[in-house]
């Protein structure tokens, strides 16, 4: 009896395996359909993105085009379009992340030259010179580019963002309005400020996969600041 026992247990296993394999074929092949048009979706997007970001470099050659208040807001729009493609370009890279040993201050420093670009009344102020860290290089770029740009983004008239680092911790303070709730804004499905909270999303993703802790804390007066530990 035990062992006809142990053959219809495993003659059951055998059916339950073929039975869920045949049921989760479908699923896979749906996946499989959405990965490419992502992937085919994303690459096409390239091309639009590279070229308006380049005609706006030329606009930016005409007198006093800069200073106007429609091109500022062009520039702004752009620079988010262009923020969710390279986001959605450094998620598909997520499984096969190369963790290397980068200079993050060189890292804050070029994502800060061209936040002055979007934010002249911003100030911005760096203060993590030799701060190192095992990460990969093009998602840290993006993580760091999604905080500091909702820094700016939803900043005060003549605000301030700063970055620097203490006690082997990197700090990213603004003088915003704050956070309502700091422990729901990673969240997918919530959102301050009109925001659509997919790009703090893609921080947090991108945290997780390069072993990153983040805590999010409204300063005393105004304004937040993010702690990044790098593990």
């Amino acid at each position: 009896m035990i062992i006809i026992q142990i053959i219809l247990i495993i003659i059951f296993a055998y059916i339950s395996y073929y039975l869920a394999q045949n049921a989760l074929k479908p699923l896979q092949k749906s996946i499989s359909i959405l990965d490419s048009f992502a992937k085919d979706l994303i690459h096409d997007l390239n091309t639009p993105v590279t070229s308006i970001k380049l005609n706006l470099k030329l606009l930016e050659k005409i007198d006093n085009i800069s200073t106007h208040k429609a091109f500022i807001r062009l520039n702004k729009g752009v620079n988010s379009i262009s923020l969710l493609h390279e986001n959605l370009t450094i998620l598909l890279e997520e499984k096969t992340f190369l963790i290397k040993d980068v200079d993050i201050s060189n890292v804050v420093s070029d994502i800060i030259e061209v936040q002055k670009t979007i934010y002249p009344n911003i100030k911005f102020i760096s203060d993590c010179i030799g701060f190192r860290a095992k990460v990969n290089s093009n998602a840290i770029k993006q993580l760091l580019e999604n905080i500091i740009s909702n820094a700016s983004k939803y900043n005060n008239e003549n605000g301030y963002v700063k970055v620097y680092s203490k006690h082997k911790l990197l700090y990213i303070e603004d003088s915003g309005k704050g956070i309502l709730n700091p422990d729901k804004i990673f969240d997918r499905n919530y959102s301050e400020r009109d925001s659509s909270g997919i790009g703090l999303d893609i921080v947090k993703r991108l945290a997780l996969a390069m072993n990153i802790d983040i805590k999010v804390e409204n300063n005393s007066s105004k304004g937040v600041t993010f702690i990044l530990k790098f593990g």
